[in-house]
């Protein structure tokens, strides 16, 4: 019955039932589910049947219950049948895994993941149905969920270009498609259509607008840690309220300086501690202690008096007028232990975001006010996880709009 077999399997392809098709070919309901499923435990003390598969190639013998060898990471058919035939005991997974060498999750994923349906409600383990269907999902390449659908794909690429990273990406979808679960990805699914070499799902030069604009995938490393400067009469991050490290009450910020080409140009960096919003210091004159000094007394009288409770910086010598700042503000400064940049962990985040703008090695001089304050803005309207995927603008406008 070749030609039946054929026609049988080939009306299953297309999408017709197991009934449908054994009808329309002329078969017996359970031959068609014989061919399909195999038998594994067939009565009479006979041997077990497998099934006759819908794709070319040399069929096993039947009775040996081996196809071509595998890998031992990968369960075998044997395993499968084994899995099966405890299962009808009552098995626990334990027992069964305990009983393969293999590891409970392992067993229990293989159940949940080529488990059939019943037409009465739950669900049966079928071994040559599970088995075929693994062997079905194991050959690579695979074309990407990315790679699949052009609606996603320039949806991502748009993003990227405006330098959004892959976990903004994934959360906007998600909230712009919430019942479309083809527009849903993860993050490193957008890492590996980006670097994955063969996959080609992504434009290779959109690397470039990641914020480390790496061509290839790199392991973290240590932080350069600069030297404490020659900063006299410090109050320790210690001492700073309590206020401050639980960031319930919003007015406390952490500051540093971006260096520029041979350390002649700089930029201040100040992100509020609660709401993550950021304003940028532009230090034409350079970044001696004065120079800051002045800067950030200038930038904090745009942001009401109430906003600013404390400051938290490191121990670097642009800060050495920490004092007369106090002073002239009202605001105290707060200084990091050494080699601590975790403690400013806020102001370092943003300090890598704002390389994909400001690169090192190059003169930060060249950056007028203005191009700071676009920078920022576009910083600041940006959706946060840490802010459960609000951004820093929408959070500060809700507390002006309280404070008014």
């Amino acid at each position: 019955m070749a030609r039946e077999r054929a026609a049988y399997f080939l009306l299953m392809e297309q999408g017709y039932s197991t009934r449908e098709a054994a009808r329309t070919v002329g078969i017996n309901l359970r031959t068609g589910k014989r061919w399909r499923n195999g038998w594994h435990s067939p009565p009479g003390g006979r041997k077990a049947v497998p099934p006759i598969y819908p794709v070319p190639g040399p069929a096993p013998a039947p009775g040996s219950g081996e196809l071509s060898p595998a890998p031992s990471r990968y369960l075998q058919e044997r395993d499968r049948i084994h899995i099966a035939d405890r299962l009808r005991e009552k098995a626990s997974v334990r027992q069964i895994a305990a009983e393969l060498g293999r590891s409970p999750s392992t067993v229990s994923r293989e159940i949940r993941r080529n488990r059939r349906p019943m037409p009465r409600g739950g669900f049966t383990y079928q071994p040559f149905h599970a088995h075929r269907r693994a062997e079905r999902r194991r050959p690579r390449p695979k074309v990407g969920k990315i790679g699949q659908n052009p609606e996603l794909r320039d949806f991502i690429q748009d993003h990227l270009a405006m330098r959004w990273s892959p976990e903004q990406i994934c959360h906007a979808l998600r909230a712009r498609f919430p019942d479309r679960p083809e527009m849903h990805v993860t993050h490193e699914t957008i890492y590996q259509a980006l670097y994955v070499q063969g996959r080609g799902e992504l434009r290779r030069e959109l690397t470039r607008s990641l914020r480390t604009g790496r061509a290839m995938r790199r392991p973290h490393r240590h932080a350069y840690k600069r030297q404490p400067g020659p900063v006299r009469n410090m109050v320790m991050i210690s001492r700073r309220p309590a206020e401050a490290a639980d960031r319930a009450v919003p007015g406390h910020w952490e500051g540093d300086l971006i260096i520029g080409k041979n350390g002649k140009s700089a930029i201040g960096t100040l992100v509020e501690r609660s709401t993550r919003y950021l304003m940028l210091v532009h230090l034409p004159t350079g970044h001696s202690s004065l120079a800051t000094r002045n800067a950030l007394a200038t930038t904090i009288q745009t942001l009401p008096r109430h906003l600013w409770r404390s400051l938290t910086w490191d121990q670097g010598s642009e800060m050495t007028a920490h004092r007369s700042f106090s002073v002239s503000t009202g605001i105290p400064v707060y200084f990091c232990d050494p080699a601590s940049p975790w403690q400013r962990g806020s102001n370092e985040n943003t300090n890598g975001l704002l390389r994909q703008y400001f690169p090192k090695g190059t003169d930060l001089a060249a950056h007028t006010s203005q191009d700071l304050v676009t920078v920022a803005a576009e910083l600041n309207s940006r959706p946060r996880k840490t802010l459960g995927w609000e951004t820093p603008a929408e959070r500060l406008a809700k507390l002006l709009a309280t404070a008014s």
